[in-house]
């Protein structure tokens, strides 16, 4: 295939390779835990770290990763504060985000806010080499911490009471696994655009609930749900020219539309075999 010839496709291919892997895996837990919206607020919230940045003349990929880490310890002290309503959190954060972001950016000197365009979208074809290496450490880091924690943060995510009476540090798990999916959203920013992030961490998770059976086969399916998107819209953006964290995003929901209709006729004959 000709996209092969070329070393930043190849780089792209590679970063969605690994976004397929870390994305899926801190989103099934998101969309389980009903927290789906955590990943679109730091995202937002990831503005104002770009435009911190620029403000004080230092890289926006370290303020970022600083503010989005604070962010998300921040919302865990929120969601125990208003535990019933727990959305309160959500809408403080990324109110203040944006307008912290706002104002940053109209003090900010020179063109600020077109540097903090590139970061709404992303550029995953314009990937470097210590982006690539990046998003390949996070994905073992990930991995490894997914293999070693997955039961206590399966009794965590659907029972928190029960793992307070198993004796888990629940506040503590809870703020870790923040922390590590905004340290996720903070890389992968810059390649997959802070409007479409959280769409490319739920979505395969949605998709994979509606097949799976069991917790470990959600997330298999989610990840090999993850990598078909990725690896497909990339493809796909690359011979139509499009943009490709918005590509990424259109094949995840159009692969979202085909499972819940192909479920639909399934139970649909289900039901006509049992009457009939």
């Amino acid at each position: 295939m000709a996209l092969f010839s070329y070393e930043f496709m190849i780089k792209a291919l590679w970063a969605a390779v690994f976004i397929a892997g870390i994305a899926p895996m801190l989103g099934v837990f998101l969309v389980i835990r009903r927290q789906s919206l955590m990943a679109d607020t730091l995202s937002h919230v990831s503005l104002a770290g770009v435009a911190l940045g620029f403000f004080l003349n230092l890289d926006p990929s370290l303020t970022t990763l600083i503010v989005v880490v604070i962010a998300a310890i921040l919302m865990e002290y929120l969601r125990s504060m208003y535990r019933t309503y727990s959305e309160i959190s959500i809408a403080i954060l990324m109110a203040g985000g944006l307008a912290l972001a706002l104002v940053l950016m109209n003090l900010s000197k020179g063109n600020s806010a077109t540097s903090i365009q590139s970061y709404l979208f992303g550029s995953i074809v314009t990937i470097t080499t210590q982006q690539v290496v990046t998003l390949g450490i996070l994905f073992g880091l990930t991995a490894v911490l997914f293999a070693l924690f997955k039961r206590p943060m399966y009794v965590l995510t659907f029972d928190e009471d029960t793992a307070h009476v198993d004796g888990l540090p629940v506040r503590w798990m809870s703020m870790a696994f923040n922390v590590l999916t905004g340290v996720a959203i903070a890389v992968m920013i810059p390649i997959a655009g802070a409007l479409l992030i959280s769409a490319i961490m739920v979505l395969p998770a949605a998709i994979s609930m509606r097949i799976g059976k069991s917790f470990n086969t959600v997330i298999v399916i989610s990840i090999i749900v993850g990598l078909v998107g990725m690896v497909s819209g990339l493809i796909s953006s690359f011979y139509l020219n499009s943009p490709p964290a918005a590509t990424i995003t259109l094949v995840f929901i159009a692969l979202f539309l085909v499972v819940n209709l192909v479920k639909r006729i399934v139970i649909g004959l289900q039901r006509g075999r049992r009457l009939g």
